[in-house]
């Protein structure tokens, strides 16, 4: 793996930082799709198929010897308005190898033209897929980053709240939990974070709410009971916009008697885990997201 330092790491973010736009919205996703593509193509020992997971596009992802038997339900980062399975392609072929299971990538519905609920409810169609396809729930673990953060998070709720069977155990990346903004990190953390802006979450924001209550209970589930979760690991920047939405999350989770570990990783920015390549300490948080899986699944 080659070696770059971190503060060039940082400071060439920082350019496409200041150059990001997210005024138009489908310019922004082609242009992201562009961009990240090209970081995401198969990777060598893993074998991938795409997949109709109940209506919802998806690609499943097996690491070569993998248990198949266990599956990562995985929900894609990009701000609910950006993103597919091909932008995450190899963070999510990393991590499930580290778990030594498969992994199903989905391509939930984007805003502004699916506007919220319509990506949970695209994530629990693929999960109750999963489940007829007979994988049972001690089977599977629920896994996303930032805006797929916050998928995961909205999703475990809605399910609960229906009555659905919970995943055997769940991961977050930087989720993105709080659509109100009302943390200490936001907006304390913009220059110290390389990758988001915090003047344009408003945006962002609008074309997932359009007419909903910024504290709609799978929105910003950081609002609304977090008890009956299964075992989850939180993994967060300490330099990130979004650190504070981590830190509730895990003393209110703890607090309603669910099970969270939270993993706050100094100096590193929204979504290090992405950056595996060229950070040590991203590819440490990976395998520690492969090895949380593993022994949940063994418990």
């Amino acid at each position: 793996m080659p070696y770059i330092p971190l503060f060039l790491i940082k400071a060439t973010l920082r350019r496409f930082k200041q150059r990001g736009d997210v005024s138009r919205p489908q310019s922004s996703r082609r242009g992201f799709e562009r961009m990240m593509s090209k970081w995401n193509k198969p990777l060598k020992g893993f074998t991938y198929a795409q997949a109709d997971a109940g209506g919802v596009p998806a690609e499943w992802i097996y690491p070569d010897k993998c248990d198949r038997s266990k599956v990562l339900l995985y929900f894609h980062g990009g701000g609910y308005f950006v993103g597919s399975y091909n932008t995450h392609r190899a963070l999510v072929s990393k991590i499930a190898e580290y778990a030594g299971i498969s992994a199903l990538n989905i391509n939930y519905s984007l805003a502004p033209e699916h506007p919220y609920p319509t990506a949970i409810h695209d994530c629990a169609k693929a999960y109750q897929w999963l489940l007829a396809q007979g994988f049972a729930p001690q089977q599977i673990c629920f896994g996303g980053d930032s805006a797929g953060g916050g998928c995961t998070v909205g999703t475990l709720t809605y399910l609960r709240d229906n009555n659905v069977p919970l995943p055997k155990c769940a991961i977050a990346l930087s989720p993105w939990l709080d659509l109100t903004f009302s943390g200490d990190s936001f907006p304390a953390n913009d220059k110290a974070d390389p990758m988001l802006r915090a003047d344009a979450f408003e945006a962002v924001s609008k074309y997932y709410l359009h007419n909903s209550d910024p504290k709609s209970p799978y929105a910003s589930p950081l609002f609304h009971s977090l008890s009956g979760l299964p075992p989850m690991l939180v993994q967060v920047g300490a330099d990130e916009l979004l650190l504070s939405d981590s830190v509730r999350f895990a003393e209110k989770a703890k607090e309603q008697g669910s099970p969270v570990t939270l993993e706050i990783y100094p100096r590193m920015f929204h979504v290090f885990n992405d950056f595996w390549r060229i950070i040590p300490k991203a590819r440490e948080a990976n395998r520690k997201l492969g090895a949380f899986i593993k022994l949940q699944f063994n418990s």
